[in-house]
């Protein structure tokens, strides 16, 4: 990410504040945070209508802005350093802003548009882009709350995701669940959510006091992951089609029990190609790991949920196709590793971070790192994430909604 020098230590919402001030000489009336996420388990299955379990974390995006009466709107992030100057007339419009903005713009074009008179704004973030953290949802989301605070309209934190959601499959064209924004939007500060992505139901489940989250980015990337996301979502919508059912959710309700492996007598199975099998035994096997873990933490079965961590790398990367070789490198170092008890990749796949299950202050981080770093030369990285309240205004910041 560059931009222009700040302090360093220094909080996104100020960052964002001197950004905003010194790119576009505007004095900020609103401010707002909003959060990265790690999905802890249940990764796939939001566009199947299934369970995940993710977690907002303590890396956030903010964003500033003042309000313009000319019809005028400029952007500025530390992402590019641009000033990003558009109308409001544009935001409508078929013309889609460029880079980073579209995002912004995919937001706005669901807001009534007698709120616009124009606004200058300016974008700071924590949350590493493209580690598989949801930068983008951060975005959208904090988009919809800042528009409802200069507007002075109501904001409604489920809305705010699911206008998130729009943005990011009818305008920039990813075809996401609603996982990333849910989390984004209604996070609860010391726990992770139980998210049924069928009903958009949420269960916050505490995490047990003597573990901490690890992400450990592999500081590998992939140009690949929409066009092969893409790729997996219509492989499970074939295989829904070959089973009759609306979703893949709906085979378990039509069929599940306790049997070990009982989708193979579900009609139909025999007939589906060996890739199809495997998509489907990913996604069944999935929502049971989410159940699972949540029991464990309820419980405080730590090593349980762990083990569960670890299973659901496995299935993703045997049975779902979106591993990869420095995502299976990081998992098998991290769970070689002391203190740890269990690793999986997190995110869309292929590339990223991997996300692991540790007792708290019992690994030696740096030392899993040069492992990793000596079988892959790559910058990679870790973060110690806890659970934070989703997107929000900043303190002290004027909230006219």
């Amino acid at each position: 990410m560059t931009g222009p020098a700040v302090p360093t230590g220094t909080s996104a919402p100020a960052r964002a504040r001197t950004l905003c001030g010194g790119r576009l000489g505007a004095v900020p009336t609103v401010a707002v945070r909003s959060p990265g996420r790690v999905n802890l388990v249940g990764e796939h299955t939001d566009y199947n209508d299934g369970l995940a379990m993710p977690m907002a974390i303590d890396r956030e995006l903010a964003i500033v802005a003042a309000p313009r009466n000319d019809g005028v709107v400029r952007l500025v992030s530390e992402l590019d350093d641009v000033v990003h100057e558009v109308t409001v007339d544009s935001i409508a419009g078929d013309d889609r802003w460029p880079s980073w903005t579209l995002y912004v713009q995919g937001v706005l074009r669901q807001v009534p548009p007698d709120w616009w008179t124009g606004f200058d704004a300016g974008v700071a973030s924590d949350v590493p882009d493209g580690a598989g953290l949801s930068s983008s949802a951060a975005l959208e989301v904090a988009v919809a709350r800042i528009a409802a605070a200069l507007a002075g309209g109501q904001y409604d934190p489920r809305a705010a995701a699911a206008m998130g959601v729009v943005a990011e499959n009818e305008w920039v064209g990813v075809a996401t669940g609603v996982l990333d924004q849910l989390s984004v939007a209604c996070g609860v500060a010391g726990h992770a959510l139980m998210l049924d992505c069928r009903d958009h139901s949420i269960e916050p489940v505490r995490l047990p006091h003597d573990v901490e989250v690890l992400v450990l980015d592999t500081g590998a990337r992939r140009e690949l992951v929409e066009s092969e996301y893409t790729a997996r979502r219509r492989d499970c919508e074939a295989a829904a089609e070959a089973l009759d059912v609306e979703s893949l959710r709906e085979v378990e309700d039509r069929w599940g029990s306790d049997d070990s492996a009982w989708w193979t007598a579900v009609p139909g199975w025999a007939e589906l190609p060996d890739r199809l099998q495997r998509r489907v035994r990913h996604i069944i096997t999935e929502n049971a790991r989410v159940r699972a873990v949540g029991a464990a933490f309820r419980n405080g079965d730590s090593a349980r949920a762990g083990a569960l961590w670890t299973a659901s790398h496995v299935s993703l990367r045997d049975d779902y196709d979106v591993s990869g070789p420095e995502l299976d490198t990081m998992a098998a170092i991290a769970d070689d590793t002391p203190g740890v008890l269990g690793a999986r990749m997190t995110g869309g796949g292929f590339a990223g971070a991997v996300v692991a299950l540790a007792r708290r202050g019992q690994v030696d981080v740096e030392a899993l790192l040069g492992a990793y770093r000596s079988r892959h030369d790559l910058p990679a990285s870790a973060l110690v994430v806890e659970g934070v309240a989703g997107t929000s205004m900043v303190a002290g910041s004027r909230d006219p909604a």
